[in-house]
């Protein structure tokens, strides 16, 4: 290559190739930074130097030739025949001794000057008054370094437009990573970082930020960080986070935002809750997000009044609907319904793995039901759930349209502020010795214990009361006010310890509550989940208690892995338990294992009493009868006695008379006490009477 580059040189330019020059084209296309090595630029003759006014003998003795010649040759312009090498020879004598050859030291300044005129004269014919140095780069004399630092400024402008992108996204991984946010679909907004974000990016209307700061929500918790933006954005989603997280106002902020104000266009949102206690906390919260903004929201108490009040128009004279499906597929049974949902744009299913369920303790019918009717072409839905199961998930990814799936933290795990423990009681008389043994070591109320039916709550009531501790149960037995009041009074901290089912499992959030004791093995991993989620809620610390006997084994390990997930300490035996069959499993899930009866009474006393209840309640209803005879028969006597007054008076003959009273007499039967049958009175008491 080097040789190829000297036979052009030499014929191009005609004449042999010096250092100088061989080193120019070695350096053909490198960058020079002027600005860094200026002086050492200005030593190497590449730039110029500042003009300094001087004779011209000094100027030719101070500037000698320049380092690398101009390679441009101008029109007319015949190189000289003359040896370069002796031009050079002599310039050298003529720098080592001083004026000893007149002649030469004459003409080699002679050659100098002329050579440095040369280079001058074809400086000047650049428009641009440029000197081509290294291949393309230009001297533009003091302007270079401000050209250098023009450009740089262009480059770093197109660096950070192309990179600004990836910086933000690399924030909002580091957030999401942070708070250990995954969301898995299209078209995904970046998550909030404080309420007032709200504001500036999506116009949020500014009493519902004010109605965030009066209830105390200080900063966005990681389930309302991203699942906030994608309903404001219009998203159908699936949102799974633990339990306490706030995915109630994570649901009624972008709701509020989208109906805008109250108009009589019908119910435009509609939110399902399990249960009437979750549901009326939600139409709470409504209440609390929406002050002053004038939106009527519904909640339906009972459907007999609400139809007496309401009527066929109650859609037009609501904005939000919060209810239980019962009551709504109640309303939706009849031909016309009694409420449209034709209008709704926002369909949230709370707690929607219950609600998805099958059998008794499900509602997939009745929200089939409610899901045909909510047909308006623009609603969106949204389902919200501290766990999620398989075909939940699927179905949502099968019909709904371009869905987000927000999970906070692992899928179905509980949340890390409770401390959970196992308990081993022996048997099922264990578990009362236990209760009683936490109680008498010091509890800090208010507690939670959680049986698996309604009939071993009220046994466990029965036992707890005479301690001497203010205890209470709820169960689907009581009517709604009583429910009503006993929640009331245990959040009042009236109640200690409440005995309640998996009920109050789904969603109820009770403030500060310190300790839960699960006294009936849950049948699941999510019931678990839903019970222990009762404390540690918005990042309170609480405490879990499970008691297990042998009969448990079925689900132990599964819990075993929920509580290992959450950091909680687990033996190494609970783990190598054997898996339960799918047969097994399905039939737990769907009926609870017997147990034997909570009571410290034996068998032979219960059924003493069992059997002196049963006399006193017989010994009532005789009583009872008795009155009802005796009263029965009075009435017959004074009619009787009327009826043979009016006789007598009108004068009507003895066989008239006797045909009468037998008449008035199987008007009036009376009850027998053995048989209930109508017995007519004795013919005796007829003759008398007679």
């Amino acid at each position: 290559m080097i040789r190829i580059a000297l036979l052009d040189t030499n014929t191009t330019s005609g004449t042999s190739m010096d250092g100088y020059d061989f080193f120019r084209m070695l350096g053909a296309g490198a960058k020079f930074d002027f600005k860094r090595f200026q002086k050492d630029a200005e030593v190497l003759k590449i730039k110029r130097p500042t003009p300094v006014v001087v004779n011209d003998a000094k100027e030719n003795q101070e500037n000698p030739t320049p380092l690398f010649q101009h390679s441009r040759k101008r029109k007319g312009e015949h190189h000289q025949i003359d040896k370069p090498k002796k031009s050079k020879v002599s310039d050298d004598e003529s720098s080592d001794s001083d004026n000893d050859n007149g002649d030469e030291s004459e003409e080699s300044s002679h050659e100098s000057g002329s050579r440095q005129s040369d280079v001058e004269d074809r400086l000047s014919q650049d428009s641009d008054n440029e000197l081509q140095i290294l291949g393309n780069i230009r001297d533009k004399g003091g302007d270079s370094e401000q050209t250098d630092t023009r450009v740089r400024k262009k480059k770093n402008k197109k660096i950070t437009a192309e990179k600004l992108a990836t910086i933000k996204q690399e924030e909002i991984n580091h957030i999401r990573n942070q708070h250990r946010i995954h969301v898995y679909g299209t078209d995904i907004p970046s998550p909030i970082v404080t309420f007032e974000e709200l504001s500036s990016q999506y116009k949020l209307h500014p009493q519902i930020i004010k109605n965030i700061k009066a209830v105390g929500y200080q900063i966005p918790t990681p389930i309302q960080m991203q699942a906030i933006p994608a309903m404001l954005h219009r998203h159908e989603m699936m949102a799974c986070a633990p339990t306490g997280s706030g995915k109630t106002a994570a649901f009624i902020l972008p709701i509020l935002h989208h109906l805008q104000e109250p108009r009589k266009d019908g119910l435009r949102a509609l939110v399902l809750a399990p249960t009437r206690e979750l549901a009326k906390q939600t139409y709470l919260e409504f209440q609390r997000l929406s002050e002053g903004l004038g939106f009527r929201i519904l909640y339906i108490n009972k459907t007999s009044s609400f139809v007496k009040k309401s009527g066929a128009k109650a859609s037009r004279k609501f904005d939000i609907l919060v209810s239980t499906p019962n009551r709504l597929v109640y309303l939706l049974k009849p031909n016309p319904p009694l409420i449209k949902l034709s209008s709704i744009q926002w369909l949230v299913v709370d707690e929607s793995d219950k609600l998805f369920e099958e059998g008794k303790t499900g509602f997939r019918d009745q929200l089939g039901v409610i899901y045909k009717a909510c047909d308006s072409p623009s609603v969106r839905r949204a389902m919200f759930s501290a766990t999620f199961a398989y075909d939940v998930e699927e179905w949502c990814k099968l019909h709904l349209d371009n869905v987000l799936q927000v999970y906070i933290g692992a899928r179905n795990t509980a949340t890390s502020t409770v401390e959970q423990k196992l308990l081993f009681v022996g048997s099922e008389s264990g578990k009362l010795l236990a209760v009683r043994d936490i109680i008498r070591q010091g509890i800090q109320p208010p507690v939670l214990v959680f049986v698996q039916s309604k009939e071993r709550a009220k046994e466990l009531f029965h036992e707890l009361i005479y301690d001497g501790i203010n205890v209470d149960v709820i169960h689907s037995d009581r009517t709604q006010l009583q429910r009503d009041n006993v929640v009331k009074s245990f959040r009042a901290g009236k109640i200690w310890i409440l005995i309640c089912t998996d009920m109050m499992g789904r969603g109820i959030d009770f403030k500060g509550v310190n300790l839960v004791i699960n006294y009936d093995f849950p049948n699941s991993a999510i019931s678990y989940i839903h019970r222990i989620g009762r404390t540690g809620r918005a990042g309170r610390p609480g405490q879990a208690t499970t008691f297990f006997t042998e009969n448990d084994v079925t689900n132990l390990r599964s819990i075993a892995n929920v509580m290992k997930e959450a950091g909680c300490p687990i033996p190494e035996y609970m783990l190598a338990i054997k898996k339960p069959t799918k047969k097994a499993r399905k039939k737990l899930a769907k009926s609870a294992p017997q147990r034997d009866r909570i009571s410290t009474v034996s068998l032979y006393d219960l059924e003493k009493a069992k059997k002196r209840r049963k006399m006193i309640q017989n010994q009532k209803q005789r009583k009872k009868l008795l009155q009802e005879q005796q009263g029965n028969s009075q009435a017959a006597d004074s009619s009787v006695t009327r009826t043979t007054s009016k006789l007598e008076g009108n004068s009507v003959t003895d066989g008239e008379s006797t045909v009468l009273t037998q008449m008035i007499i199987n008007s009036t039967p009376v009850k027998s006490k053995k048989n209930k049958k109508a017995v007519k009175p004795d013919s005796k008491k007829v003759e008398n009477i007679s």
